[in-house]
């Protein structure tokens, strides 16, 4: 598929040539893929679920490799063209229903003042919150996400108006983590340590970062997003009674704030077996789970009044076009299909191969239920 790269223009309908490629189910519905999305995220009647993927822009694809090699990662994800570019990517690949902004949840700290490095082992923010005299002196500038507004702005300008575009950002909890965990997340020790010994330093640091989150996602969506999602990976760590403590209050403030714009507002958590209900609670219009949680059983968990999102394991796509297809359409059935987001449980891994990218999403748009 070629991406066409036209104004959005948010009336536009399928074209009549279109109907000749189209399902019984798609004709009698008759829905484009923005409508698709949108339609899902509001637990509405679709002809079939969307399906976009959690790093659907990145390092398995050739093209983005490509450019990899001459850029880094940090001018591909500022630099509005480039980022541009790189979001396309999968989208002039596949027919996927949406495209997701290239971007990282970091770009939080770097506009509250923070250095962000990003090292083979993974990023590195300095200075780390230990107590409050690190937190004085951060704050937004008057131009802070300037960029972000930039490549939003051309993106909804050049992304076919017929599909549909995520904004996302950190939830405050997972990026409270990053300012106060030493190296390569593997627990929340710190800064639980945080907020037992210093909670006046805890709840200052997550109001500081809560604020940026709503500009940042605001921006996205003045810009032309659709939808913003907020990933939480770090929370599935947390046991339920600490998740109602010390993440959920803030996620579900800045869930408030944000439908208040009118774009739906996706919540992503990872490991969410255990937190999926008070996850739900928050107050999103869909809720992302891994596969540490089957999508029946989410599904029963949260009810038919909200939204899921996920959750195939990325390791499906290295099985052959049958096998993903099998899988897929059984997805789709113990789900259904109505508030229903086929993506994967967590983000797309550099050695997926682009093949079983392809087939799992082809799998999804010949499901005819």
């Amino acid at each position: 598929m070629t991406m066409r790269l036209q104004s959005r223009d948010r009336s536009v309908t399928h074209p009549a040539s279109r109907m000749l490629r189209m399902t019984p189910r798609e004709k009698e519905f008759s829905m484009n893929s923005r409508e698709r999305f949108l339609a899902a995220c509001r637990c509405k009647e679709v002809d079939r679920p969307p399906v976009w993927l959690m790093r659907q822009a990145g390092r398995y694809l050739p093209e983005y490799r490509e450019l990899r090699a001459r850029h880094s990662f940090w001018q591909m994800m500022r630099e509005p063209e480039l980022a541009v570019k790189v979001t396309l990517q999968p989208l002039e690949r596949y027919d996927m229903d949406a495209a997701i902004l290239f971007s990282d949840i970091l770009t939080v700290q770097d506009a509250l003042g923070f250095s962000v490095e990003y090292e083979s082992s993974g990023p590195r923010i300095t200075p780390l919150v230990t107590g409050a005299g690190v937190l004085d002196g951060l704050g937004l500038g008057d131009d802070a996400f300037g960029f972000v507004r930039q490549i939003v702005s051309r993106l909804a300008e050049r992304l076919h108006p017929e599909k549909a575009l995520i904004g996302f950002a950190g939830a405050p909890f997972t990026l409270a983590a990053y300012c106060v965990e030493r190296g390569p997340q593997k627990s929340v020790k710190h800064l639980l340590e945080l907020a037992d010994e210093q909670p006046e330093v805890y709840e200052r640091l997550l109001e500081l970062l809560s604020e940026a989150v709503e500009r940042l996602c605001r921006i996205q969506v003045e810009a032309g997003a659709d939808a913003v999602q907020l990933f939480d990976t770090w929370a599935g760590k947390l046991d339920g009674r600490r998740y109602s403590e010390l993440a959920a209050p803030w996620t579900k403030r800045l869930v408030e704030r944000l439908k208040g714009t009118g774009v739906p507002v996706i919540v992503y958590l990872r490991n969410c077996g255990e937190l999926v209900e008070l996850a739900a609670a928050c107050g999103p219009d869909v809720v992302s789970v891994d596969d540490s949680i089957s999508l029946p059983e989410a599904r029963r968990r949260i009810g038919t009044a909200m939204a899921i999102q996920g959750n195939f394991s990325p390791s499906l796509l290295f099985e052959d076009a049958g096998v993903i297809r099998k899988a897929v359409h059984e997805g789709i059935e113990s789900a259904g299909s109505a508030g229903y987001i086929v993506n994967l449980g967590q983000g797309l891994t550099p050695d997926v191969p682009p093949e079983g990218v392809g087939a799992f999403v082809e799998a999804v748009k010949s499901w005819q239920g």
